[in-house]
């Protein structure tokens, strides 16, 4: 038995190819699929199965268009409602890769739908598990993200109490040598406390795990509940996305309009991926600037609805192709009205304030971008007016005008994004970026 991992950092999501005897199974791929093929060609095997461990909210999945080019059969739960072609993978159901098995058990606890996939190896031994959004290393599941998407709905309440019981009766009785290949990493939303590693044991899950030591029910959900990490606005439509099957990746970009320059729509966003720096030697009126990094398309889908159209700008055609890339991981391609490498417009004049904000706090409208779990913490500027970057378009009307507004977050990849979208909304108060200058005031 072969398994490999395959990891997108800017997700934070792992997939995995299984591959047996010449067979492959995928499970919870990504939107771009060619890596699975290329994956099976190398091996010479054939993909006979894709299994979805649940309806994803952070990415759309490929399983649809691997089932439309290789004719794999698309396995997931019945509580999901999918609506392409598939088969239910529930208690008792097994696909057989050749001598080891794959076994399904419905862990809900993340989502109602949820389910994990036991290996069996050659031996009849249980050696892996995948468990998709329900175990990660160091975390379980956040319980708040199914309230009200997906095929069944759940409380958040209702889901830490499954989760209690899906912990305690369904994995933590397996065997502690087998090995743990969870959905999501560091960084990803869908949980608050993952480790590093991407991988792990059932052994060392009962030793290191806060969510698996001993405690009550009440105390559990309690535990559970608190300080998740925001949600993206386009979690939602994702989950509604992957219920009913995504069109194909490449059909999907190579729709994109790239063009020359733009002939702004009014009322249309324009996204501009561009380095902080760049942006403010001259950028289009109105423009965001979400520079294009690991969290793009995270950043993407927190800042701009589902259902809203964007300009975007990058600095090249290779830049443009790989935001488009990235946009469409969370299926926000059909988003962009057109792209362009357009450049020129206004330009932003940086000041040397750092000595004075910090000596004449008052002189300022301080604006602290971080998440509400970051400023619980302590705040950096004991005036500054906390929002949140995901929603700053919708609450930039709470910050005065009255001063000059500087704005920061931990590291100036946020504060780049806010002071632009601020920027965008004030007239005659000049806006500033705290941008990096802010991690020596961290130390």
């Amino acid at each position: 038995m072969f398994i490999n991992q395959f990891y997108d950092k800017g997700l934070a999501h792992a997939s995995y190819g299984v591959i047996r005897a010449g067979k492959m199974v995928v499970i919870d791929p990504a939107r771009n699929p060619q890596q699975y093929y290329d994956l099976a060609s190398l091996h010479e095997a054939e993909i006979v199965g894709v299994i979805e461990t649940h309806l994803h909210a952070d990415f759309v999945s490929s399983h649809l268009e691997i089932h439309q080019t290789t004719g794999a059969t698309v396995y997931i739960s019945k509580l999901a409602g999918a609506e392409y072609p598939h088969e239910t993978f529930d208690d008792g159901d097994i696909i057989d890769l050749a001598d080891i098995k794959l076994k399904a058990i419905n862990t809900p606890g993340h989502s109602p739908d949820s389910i994990c996939i036991l290996v069996e190896d050659e031996n009849g031994k249980d050696a892996a598990i995948f468990t998709g959004d329900t175990l990660f290393v160091g975390d379980v599941g956040r319980p708040d993200l199914r309230e009200s998407a997906g095929n069944i709905t759940a409380k958040k309440e209702e889901l830490a109490r499954r989760m209690f019981h899906t912990t305690r009766h369904k994995l933590m009785p397996l065997r502690k040598d087998v090995i743990v290949y969870p959905a999501h990493g560091p960084g990803s939303l869908c949980g608050k406390n993952m480790s590093a590693d991407l991988q792990s044991t059932i052994g060392r899950e009962l030793r290191e795990n806060y969510a698996l030591q001993p405690m009550e029910e009440a105390e559990f959900v309690e535990l559970l509940i608190a300080d998740q990490p925001f949600v993206p606005k386009y979690f939602g439509y994702d989950v509604e996305t992957n219920k009913s099957g995504a069109p194909a990746f490449k059909q999907g970009i190579d729709a994109v309009k790239v063009v020359e320059s733009v002939s702004v729509e009014k009322g249309v966003l324009i996204i501009d991926s561009r380095p902080a720096k760049q942006f403010k030697n001259g950028h289009l009126s109105g423009a965001v600037n979400l520079q294009d990094g690991e969290k793009f398309e995270t950043w993407l889908g927190s800042i701009v609805a589902p259902d809203e159209q964007f300009y975007l700008i990058a600095a090249s055609e290779h830049c443009i192709n790989e935001a488009v890339a990235k946009a469409a991981k969370i299926g926000y391609e059909k988003n962009i009205k057109a792209a362009s490498t357009q450049l020129k417009g206004e330009h932003i004049q940086d000041a040397d304030f750092t000595d004075d904000l910090v000596a004449n706090q008052n002189n300022y409208t301080i604006v602290d971008v971080r998440n509400t779990g970051e400023t619980a913490k302590g705040k950096v500027f004991e005036s500054a007016i906390n929002i949140p970057l995901p929603e700053l378009r919708e609450r930039v009307n709470e910050i005065p005008t009255g001063k000059p507004i500087v704005v920061h977050c931990a590291a100036g990849y946020r504060s780049a994004a806010a002071s632009s979208i601020i920027e965008a909304a004030v007239t005659n108060t000049p806006v500033f970026d705290y941008g990096e200058a802010i991690k020596a005031l961290l130390k």
